[in-house]
């Protein structure tokens, strides 16, 4: 998938409510089913199962724990796209869940019952695209520390034609959160679960790598790899020592509303500021000087005539750039910046 844009979002929020009747309807579907009650800020269930319906590719966010382990094979999360079916099940333990599709995957290490100290409850996000892909997230996690996928995945199973549904029949289950969106298979940098998180990281920030890689002028198609595109979640040398250069980074440093557009903070005008650093390495500074200057260039080109071009709610403002120079001998890494500052209208009812 790509970043979910502002009419993709996540239909159904549930945090610890009845999920057949949610506090909040705003743009928040009610799932089908019965039993269960709340305490502690979570919805109690025993013996229930919530469906919402069949999406062509669809994401489920759930944060949960075991008060007793539910069944072997008991299903707790099931997307299904009308052909083919994902599901999570419980091992009958409080340390480990499988994920099964055509195969099925074992996650184990798990504190399902919350006897860690500091512990708290177990974050997942499964997903089932509309090539019958599946991937579940522990804990938001895309990559470990040395960027390795993190995730599990599988092809989904035939026996599809149901609904998307989260459920225990046995044991009890704590469900503190269940997101849902009918609007694609989207990873934890896709979709975020905050709205405001959404429209400044994901939004705003990865969608300029987006447009970066994408580009088709000669340095940034020919010089840079795609893996050498991206946000700038880690500046430190061991991290820039592990990448090819050329490199570009991108780097979502700052977001501010000095006034609200509209009475009552219904929409408000937002500023975001973007850095965006070349790095480029030679034995000979000044082939390396031009050359980060030329992948600069073409990439100032491309994010003026691409992005900010709507003057009512999605604009450029302003930009400058900081061209590096060799102040030392020993010298060979050429690091040029340039600053861009975007202004949006974003609307607060709709989140």
């Amino acid at each position: 998938m790509a970043v979910a844009n502002k009419n993709q979002y996540w239909n159904s929020r549930l945090t610890g409510e009845n999920p057949a009747s949610p506090t909040s309807t705003n743009e928040n579907d009610a799932w089908s089913g019965s039993g269960g009650s709340a305490s502690n800020g979570a919805w109690v269930t025993t013996n229930s199962t919530y469906a919402i319906g069949t999406a062509t590719d669809s994401s489920m966010v759930t944060m949960f724990s075991f008060n007793t382990a539910p069944d072997n094979g008991a299903v707790l999360m099931k997307l299904d796209n009308g052909t083919k079916k994902v599901e999570v099940k419980s091992k009958g333990n409080l340390t480990q869940l499988d994920l099964v599709g055509d195969t099925t995957v074992t996650i184990s290490d798990l504190d399902l019952g919350m006897a860690e100290a500091n512990a708290v409850p177990l974050l997942l996000r499964l997903t089932l695209d509309a090539s019958h892909n599946a991937k579940l997230y522990v804990h938001e996690i895309i990559n470990d520390t040395d960027g390795n996928a993190a995730f599990y995945s599988v092809a989904a199973a035939s026996g599809g034609g149901g609904t998307n549904a989260f459920s225990n029949t046995s044991g009890s289950v704590n469900w503190f959160t269940v997101y849902f969106s009918k609007y694609g298979a989207f990873n934890p940098e896709e979709l975020m679960l905050s709205a405001f998180a959404q429209d400044t990281l994901p939004r705003m920030g990865l969608s300029i790598v987006a447009a970066i890689r994408s580009c088709t002028r000669p340095y940034i198609k020919k010089y840079v790899d795609n893996s050498s595109i991206v946000y700038g979640y880690d500046l430190s040398s061991q991290m820039l020592n592990r990448m090819k250069t050329p490199t570009i980074h991108v780097v979502f440093t700052r977001v501010s509303a000095p006034e609200f557009a509209a009475l009552g903070g219904s929409k408000v005008n937002q500023f975001y500021d973007i850095a965006i650093y070349v790095t480029t390495k030679g034995t000979n500074y000044e082939d390396s000087y031009r050359t980060g200057l030329n992948i600069m260039g073409e990439v100032f080109d491309e994010l003026y005539t691409t992005t900010g071009l709507n003057a009512t709610t999605d604009s450029l403002e302003s930009y400058d750039m900081a061209l590096d120079s060799k102040m030392d001998d020993d010298e060979t890494i050429c690091v040029h910046q340039l600053n861009l500052s975007y202004k949006r209208r974003i609307s607060m009812i709709q989140r």
